[in-house]
């Protein structure tokens, strides 16, 4: 118990540490991870590597050097001229067109992280050259993601329906679906008013500058690159392989971005180092350090306590209220995966006694797990920050960062209230 708050308070000093020192917070993070690892829980070399998001670190080097390639040579160039024709200059649907997107490719079963790997390298891309708010068009990305990912075929429906039945509790997985996705709706609507969405709806493509600041001072001609060559038919070729391949045989999306970048490489070699200096490292080594802590207090069983503690309280709505807080609060910073599989278990034991709705509370905990996935340290958050152009990836960061963690509170309360404390699931 003693290392367990001990782990606690530490997180909270990294936490603190980054933000007064203005220090790397993944670094901060393996600092603490090696030293509560060895000194408080006598951990060795193998246990703390253990926790090491080794997926994870694919997937950010893998999807960030392919699009790296991507916008190098002008694939994406030639990808947001044709997006800005499809939907006839009207820069307000950009958004939502990702939105939808995103949404259709969970719903037919992508994972959520690998779909938002996907559309956010070109989503941010497209907000850049258009004056959009990057954590507009992030935020709709990865709120598509989670509004999708509960269909009765989604990965996240498949396992929340899975525990449900396995828990032999009473489930409806066509409202669990429907809830997440209402939801996740009207919160991007708020996201599109607060965050210039309206300011949106009275530009058109023809209203962009044609030209941009270039990196070293100069500029670049936004509709220079409408034509395909042979580097941008075999790029685009590696796009469709990724999408096709990662969503119809459920290969790893990591694994496959980074040998689609490497063939494209040794094909095209002259763009291979810029390509490789546009990888997010330190955003890299920020999720990284910051997931390997969080592994850490997961191996050590700070989260079952907390969870546990649940189980003491004597007022179920109250106690329901708790684990939707948990879910978001670790999901912010771990997989939304595996906390759905942990905390519905945990609810069993009073949901059973029929004072709080099980459907209710089910869709309500996974609200709650999901809609902090826009946390930067989440996959989906992560990903976002990774695909963001240098110059604004920053604030993208602390923007995702305060809404990310907001959500912890603000989800769970939304949630709670429109879902459990009626009584009618």
């Amino acid at each position: 118990m003693t290392g367990q708050i001990v782990s606690i308070v530490v997180l909270v000093l990294i936490v603190l540490l980054a933000t007064v020192r203005s220090v790397n917070m993944g670094a901060v993070a393996f600092l603490g991870a090696f030293l509560v690892g060895t000194i408080v829980f006598a951990e060795g070399e193998d246990e703390l590597f253990s926790g090491f998001p080794g997926d994870l670190f694919v997937v950010l080097v893998g999807v960030t050097l392919l699009f790296g390639l991507a916008k190098a040579n002008g694939t994406v160039d030639w990808l947001i001229h044709m997006g800005v024709r499809l939907v006839r200059g009207r820069i307000a649907l950009i958004p939502w067109v990702m939105f939808a997107v995103t949404a259709l490719l969970t719903t037919v079963g992508a994972v959520v992280p690998g779909a938002v790997a996907i559309m956010a390298p070109v989503g941010m891309t497209f907000a850049v050259r258009h004056r959009i708010n990057p954590m507009l068009m992030g935020l709709l990305i990865i709120n598509g993601g989670s509004a999708g990912g509960f269909s009765p075929i989604g990965v996240f429906g498949v396992i929340t329906n899975g525990v449900v039945e396995r828990s032999e509790l009473p489930g409806d997985p066509i409202l669990l679906w429907l809830g997440s996705f209402a939801f996740n709706l009207a919160l991007s609507i708020v996201v599109f008013v607060l965050f210039g969405g309206r300011e949106l709806l009275r530009r058109r493509a023809e209203d962009i500058p044609e030209t941009e600041p270039g990196g070293s001072g100069g500029t670049t001609t936004l509709a220079g690159a409408t034509t395909l060559n042979a580097q941008r038919v075999v790029t685009l070729t590696g796009l469709v392989v990724l999408v096709v391949v990662a969503l119809g045989f459920d290969i790893d999306v990591g694994l496959l971005s980074l040998s689609i970048a490497t063939v494209i490489c040794v094909l095209f070699p002259r763009d291979t180092k810029v390509a490789v200096s546009a990888v997010a490292w330190p955003t890299v080594l920020l999720i990284c350090g910051v997931v390997t802590y969080v592994a850490l207090m997961e191996r050590q069983g700070t989260i079952e306590m907390l969870g546990d503690s649940v189980a003491d309280i004597g007022v179920p709505l109250l106690a329901a209220f708790v684990i939707c807080l948990i879910g978001g609060a670790v999901s912010a910073f771990a997989s939304t995966t595996g906390i759905l599989g942990a905390l519905i278990p945990l609810a069993v034991p009073f949901l059973l006694t029929g004072q709080v709705g099980a459907v209710g509370l089910i869709v309500a905990l996974a609200i709650s797990s999901s809609v902090v996935d826009s946390s930067p340290f989440s996959t989906s958050g992560a990903l976002t920050v990774a695909s963001s152009p240098e110059d604004v990836r920053d604030r993208v960061f602390r923007g995702l960062m305060i809404w990310g963690l907001s959500m912890i509170v603000v989800a769970p309360v939304l949630a709670w209230t429109i879902f459990v404390l009626p009584g009618w699931l």
